[in-house]
């Protein structure tokens, strides 16, 4: 395994700043940014796409810094009712053909989410009562989003990306283990997790527990924490809109690696990792209000160093 991270929680250093960082901080691999929800602070997709040198340019920049481009992400909602989610797509299409440009054969996304039947917003179904959820969820997965990841699946393989990684992630069709594997069934094995086990422990799921139902599929991992406070949630539920500079309010917030779960829970998910054949990227994503990027990545990789296995068996 490698320790990466992805360049968006330095979106304010350039990308110079961002490589020397990344370097000095004992990072190994990056992935890059390329548009939707992401302002794109380390990546210009259209010039990328246009300009042959300015490929050159760009991977040169980062192997001078001994890192390596692992992969690229375009997570949006390209599901998403009207002109949003056909903007968001021409981003997700436009990543997958630069990933082949670059010799990429890895990107990381989400399911997205559509709305229901004439809805002009996404609609994330989370109960099986009043009824009609059950007929908006079967015009989501079978009207929407079926026929539109077999259709990227193709495009995909005409770019050369052999790993879709999607994101497991609340407020999107793909939210948990069954959702993941029901998509992967649908569209193929080109599609895996990006198994970031944050959105598991807001969502009250055990990441431990869910990643033996993905041997095979894991592709990417996020590595982040959450931090659960049982008071607020006690009171409120884990459900939590609380926007999140009100760190002391919410039921939970994202952390630095080993604030949210100690450094005994960190070894036994990169031990089952191993366990699972997974030896690629532990992709650190930085988004702890209470902490610099800067110290909290810093932290991140000094925690990571003491427990990642290099040689598995």
């Amino acid at each position: 395994m490698k320790i990466g991270m992805i360049t968006d929680s330095v979106g304010k250093l350039s990308f110079e700043a961002m490589l020397r960082f990344a370097a000095e901080t004992g990072i190994e691999q990056i992935e890059v940014a390329c548009g939707n929800w992401s302002r794109a602070p380390h990546m210009k997709l259209d010039e990328m796409l246009e300009s042959a040198p300015a490929r050159r340019e760009y991977l040169a920049k980062i192997k001078d810094h001994g890192l390596e481009l692992m992969a690229l992400n375009c997570s949006g909602n390209q599901l998403a009712p009207g002109e949003s989610g056909k903007k968001h797509d021409a981003v997700v299409r436009k990543t997958f053909q630069l990933a082949k440009l670059l010799g990429i054969d890895t990107v990381v996304m989400m399911s997205g989410l559509p709305g229901g039947p004439g809805d002009a917003n996404p609609n994330w179904i989370v109960t099986a009562w009043p009824p009609e959820t059950q007929a908006i969820l079967k015009y989501q997965w079978e009207k929407v989003a079926i026929p539109y990841w077999r259709n990227l699946v193709k495009h995909a393989a005409k770019c050369g990306v052999e790993k879709i990684c999607i994101e497991i992630h609340g407020t999107q069709l793909v939210y948990n283990i069954d959702t993941m594997l029901k998509l992967r069934d649908a569209a193929g094995e080109r599609v895996g997790a990006n198994y970031d086990p944050s959105h598991m422990m807001w969502m009250g799921g055990d990441p431990l527990m869910g990643m033996k139902r993905l041997k095979g599929a894991i592709y990417h991992v996020h590595a982040k924490d959450t931090k659960i406070d049982p008071e607020n949630a006690g009171i409120n539920t884990r459900l939590e809109t609380k926007s999140n500079d009100r760190v002391d309010a919410r039921a939970w917030n994202y952390v630095t690696l080993g604030f949210g779960h100690g450094e005994s829970w960190w070894r036994d998910f990169i031990a089952r990792l191993a366990q699972l054949g997974y030896d690629g990227v532990l992709s650190i994503e930085h988004e702890d209000n209470t902490m610099s990027p800067q110290e909290g990545l810093r932290r991140s990789v000094e925690f990571l160093q003491k427990m990642i296995i290099r040689e598995a068996t």
